[in-house]
């Protein structure tokens, strides 16, 4: 079985980059610095489903992201999270956020309708993306 993208995740998320194992998105919500990890191992619900070589290479990818999420401007905290509960496939969410967003202090899961970004406004933080995978794999 191949690994394949959940549509509602393609739908809701803009392609970043590909880690070493994680496809990366942006997701289409200008109010936060938002990304998920998407590990491309087909039929992978839970982080327990990964064997441990994998899981350890997810979250060090994971942490990767986090730092750069973290040095966005404004963020006081990040927020990481792996539901599962309407998109089945293992996808890790990064979250920057700040106490004057708008879902503070709860969570910004289904807080209110998500807002996009201008054209070409993602880009930014999609380069950046971008050129974490590309030194991510120079270390490899």
């Amino acid at each position: 079985m191949a690994f394949v993208l959940d549509p509602r995740l393609e739908a809701d998320s803009l392609a970043a980059a590909d880690m070493g194992l994680c496809h990366v998105r942006v997701m289409a919500d200008a109010r936060y610095p938002w990304l998920i990890a998407v590990p491309r191992i087909a039929g992978a619900v839970e982080l327990f489903d990964l064997p441990l070589r994998d899981s350890q290479q997810v979250w060090d990818e994971v942490q990767a992201l986090a730092r750069l999420v973290g040095r966005q401007p404004g963020i006081m905290k990040v927020n990481i999270g792996a539901l599962g509960n309407i998109v089945r496939q293992l996808h890790i969410h990064i979250v920057g956020r700040h106490q004057h967003d708008p879902a503070w202090p709860g969570p910004v899961w289904g807080h209110s309708p998500a807002q996009a970004y201008e054209p070409g406004g993602a880009e930014a933080l999609i380069h950046q993306v971008q050129a974490l995978a590309r030194r991510q794999q120079e270390k490899q």
